[in-house]
C-alpha cells in the first residue's frame, strides 16, 4: 500500500500515512497533527483513497496559567461570541484548569492558522 497524504484541515500541513500506518488504524481512533496538535477521528479506512478524518478538536495552551487543553467544537458551541476591540468576533471560553476567560479568534476557514488566543 503507497503513502497516503492528508491535509490538516487546521493548519494545511501534509500528514503522511503508510500502509503499514494505515494497516493499524481503525475508525475511532484519533491521529493528531504534529504543527497544530488538532485532534482528528478516522471515521473510514478502506483501500486506495478511501479514507476520511473528522475534526474532534484543536489543542492549545492556556494564556493564563499554561495547561493544555482541547478546543472542541461543543466547547465552542456552548461559548459566546463578542466583538472585539478590533471590531473581529471572538468566542469566549473558560479554561478547564484555572477558569480564565479566554478569547478565541479564528482566522478565516482556509487561511490555515489555529487560533488566535487572548486572555
Amino acid at each position: 500500500m503507497a503513502t497516503l497524504e492528508i491535509d490538516c484541515p487546521v493548519c494545511a500541513e501534509v500528514l503522511e500515512l503508510t500502509g503499514e500506518d494505515r494497516a493499524e488504524l481503525r475508525p475511532g481512533d484519533v491521529i493528531v497533527c504534529d504543527s497544530c496538535h488538532a485532534e482528528m477521528e478516522v471515521t473510514r479506512n478502506g483501500g486506495g483513497e478511501d479514507f476520511e478524518l473528522e475534526l474532534l478538536g484543536i489543542l492549545t495552551v492556556c494564556p493564563a496559567c499554561g495547561e493544555e487543553f482541547d478546543v472542541t467544537e461543543d466547547l465552542l458551541a456552548a461559548s459566546p461570541t463578542l466583538e472585539a476591540g478590533d471590531g473581529s468576533a471572538v468566542s469566549v471560553v473558560t479554561c478547564p484548569h484555572c477558569r480564565a476567560r479566554i478569547e478565541l479568534e479564528f482566522e478565516e476557514e482556509g487561511e490555515g492558522s489555529p487560533p488566535d488566543l487572548r486572555s
